[in-house]
Order: structure tokens, then C-alpha cells, then sequence
């Protein structure tokens, strides 16, 4: 049992180092920030070429991964961010102020 226990825990720590190590191998874009909705926990970002995403430059409505990232930012605000397609959806991994 012990042994399964280790070996469960190792595995699941393997898989956090490859979503990480994925998450920064992104390429960040560049956007301003159009509207931030803290309810639905999506953002909407005008933003240039996303290269992960075959994507040209447009302005789009994309969901926070995590919800606390949308309280860095408001309206206006230049911003780099990564993103990703996670189970069809339009998700925001990383988003930081340009300032």
C-alpha cells in the first residue's frame, strides 16, 4: 500500500513539473486589456499574434485558469500574457502588467 502511495505521489508530481514546464515554454503575447469580468472569471484582451495558437492579432473573450489573475488588471491596461486551447476553451495561463 505504502509503495502505491509513493509511487501515486511521484507521478502526480512528475505531471505538475511538465504543466509547468509547458505553461513557461509559451510564447507571450501582447495585449490591452478590454474588459475583465470577475464574475464569469473571463477576460476580454485585444491582443497580437498568439504563435501557440496559429492566432492573428484580434480582440477576443479568453478564460482566467486562475480567477485571481484578473485582480491584477483593469480596462486599459497593456498587458503579456500566454495562453492556450485547454479542452476547447480559450484560456489565459499567465497574465502580468506591461506597464
Amino acid at each position: 500500500m505504502k509503495t502505491r502511495q509513493i509511487i501515486l505521489a511521484a507521478a502526480l508530481s512528475i505531471s505538475g513539473m511538465v504543466t509547468a514546464m509547458a505553461q513557461q515554454a509559451l510564447p507571450k503575447a501582447d495585449a490591452e486589456v478590454r474588459k475583465v469580468d470577475k464574475d464569469t472569471g473571463k477576460i476580454t484582451l485585444k491582443h497580437g499574434e498568439i504563435k501557440n495558437l496559429d492566432m492573428p492579432p484580434m480582440t477576443m473573450v479568453f478564460k482566467a485558469k486562475d480567477p485571481a489573475l484578473l485582480d491584477k488588471v483593469k480596462a486599459g491596461d497593456k498587458v503579456s500574457f500566454t495562453a492556450d486551447q485547454i479542452n476547447g476553451t480559450y484560456t489565459v495561463l499567465s497574465l502580468e502588467s506591461s506597464k
